[in-house]
């Protein structure tokens, strides 16, 4: 079967967390919740200052009201759950995540705060 010009013959592979509100959060006060998004934007400020994280942030008018944000991680996706696990909202419950590889057309996105490679140069696997 000819290659399909439209599909790159190589990848880079990223490794991205997706942060979401579990149905069965916790309830907290205002005043811990602003000292819970207070330890939670110092904890992936320190992230990225170790280069452990290249971009992330938060989503807004999204269809689903439960995803929060998402980060780009410089690291394999069992890291990335490792430093998630220790994020304080995942900790005190009001944050879940989901941990997946995304799969980009080589040469597609570029990270230049970044001092290390972010992600694996891949070809898609022949079926």
């Amino acid at each position: 079967m000819p290659r399909n010009p439209d599909i790159p013959d190589a990848f880079d592979v990223y490794t991205v967390v997706v942060l979401r509100r579990p149905a069965d959060a916790p309830e907290f006060s205002d005043e811990e919740l602003d000292a819970l998004q207070a330890r939670h934007l110092a904890y992936r400020a320190e992230l990225v200052r170790r280069g452990a994280v290249v971009a992330n942030g938060p989503f807004d008018e999204q269809s689903d009201p439960s995803y929060r944000g998402m980060s780009i991680f410089a690291c394999d996706p069992a890291e990335a759950a490792r430093l998630s696990d220790a994020d304080p909202p995942v900790i005190a419950g009001r944050l879940a995540y989901d941990v997946m590889e995304w799969w980009v057309g080589a040469g597609s996105l570029a990270f230049p705060r970044s001092e290390r490679q972010v992600g694996d140069r891949r070809a898609m696997p022949d079926d």
